[in-house]
């Protein structure tokens, strides 16, 4: 279900000459050049065409569901601003919106299980909307597994769907976002099960709380750490994300497999994402291959996973609202990359020497 095949290095030696005779000191271009010959061999996987890089059709995918644990103070502001910011995704009015209109990316949101759904005359006005709800919230998990097993195997396959149905539409490119208030606490708890940090190692101030809020959230997370410790199972990527998860995160986990399948690259945004692919990762080692890291956050946690998977990100700017937003602030560099690649002058076609 989950076989996922490794990026081909059958033309990477042709891939680097083509980059290398390009009109430029070898390696001037750096990080650019390093993504432009990912691109080309994930392509070339994918088709068996490496000489030109196919013209990029992004795609911004934001998964929202609430988090029980939210109900215990630990983040910002409560639950009723998942369904809120949900709706102001819809009208266009999010950091997101604004970016994916900046850089002309496709953008669809999806309600995996906010605690209150989307009225169905709200729905039918947006195209861009789709219901595919497990549950109105999960479970506390500081108290009790936040999902079923059955509720995580939903999700995946959902999240696996929804992507299939970008890639027959054209989509070329997944940048996956997300929305679920307290989905940090889920983040934080499943990169603590992942790497075997403690929840003091793994929480951090989130979108921006008291200290007496990251206290709590740290006590709370490490309850729930103790707990899977207790399962004969703990180290199964599915137990994982069944106690500590959110509808939101396993979404984006079958999403991510989906993709890489198919040979369709991944442009990962921040902490819960990247989480999210920590988990993939589990069940399709081979997935790596397919992701491309878009940004590093001030989250001590989300760079023990960039770690974790020697992940050089494309930027720092500090940022932790997520959405996908330091996804489509990155993109900018993939077409840049597309660009160099594609039509930058030979030392020969040019006539130039050295």
């Amino acid at each position: 279900m989950f076989e996922v095949s490794p990026v081909s290095q059958q033309y990477s030696s042709d891939i680097q000459a083509k980059i290398d005779q390009k009109t430029k000191p070898l390696g001037a271009l750096g990080a650019i050049e390093k993504l432009a010959a990912k691109l080309a061999n994930i392509q070339a996987q994918r088709n068996g065409q490496w000489q030109q890089l196919d013209k990029l059709t992004p795609r911004v995918i934001v998964f929202a569901g609430d988090h029980g644990i939210a109900a215990k103070g630990v983040s910002i502001a409560p639950s009723d601003v998942t369904f809120q910011m949900v709706v102001n995704f819809l009208n266009g009015g999010a950091a997101i919106n604004c970016f994916c209109r900046c850089h002309n990316i496709d953008f669809q949101v999806v309600d995996t299980g906010m605690c209150t759904p989307l009225p169905a005359e709200l729905q039918a006005q947006h195209h861009n909307f789709i219901e595919s709800r497990v549950g109105a919230g999960t479970h506390d998990l500081s108290e009790q597994s936040a999902m079923t097993l059955a509720q995580v195997d939903a999700c995946v396959a959902a999240g696996e769907k929804i992507s299939l149905q970008a890639i027959e539409q054209g989509c070329n490119l997944f940048m996956f976002g997300e929305m679920g208030i307290a989905n940090t606490s889920a983040a934080s708890a499943i990169t603590a099960a992942v790497l075997g940090l403690s929840a003091q190692e793994s929480v951090g101030l989130g979108t921006g709380i008291t200290q007496a809020q990251l206290n709590l959230k740290k006590q709370l997370i490490q309850r729930g750490l103790d707990r899977l410790s207790l399962n004969e199972k703990k180290h199964q990527a599915y137990t994982q994300l069944a106690e500590l998860g959110g509808f939101e995160i396993a979404h984006i986990v079958g999403a991510m497999l989906a993709s890489s399948k198919q040979g369709v690259p991944i442009l990962v945004d921040g902490f819960i994402v990247s989480a999210a692919a920590l988990l993939a990762e589990k069940l399709a080692p081979n997935i790596r291959d397919y992701l491309i890291f878009a940004h590093q956050s001030d989250e001590f946690a989300h760079q023990r996973i960039l770690a974790n998977f020697n992940a050089h990100p494309l930027l720092k700017l500090d940022l932790r609202l997520g959405e996908g937003t330091g996804a489509a602030l990155a993109y900018p560099l993939l077409q840049a990359a597309m660009s160099f690649y594609n039509d930058m002058a030979s030392f020969e076609s040019a006539g130039v020497t050295v």
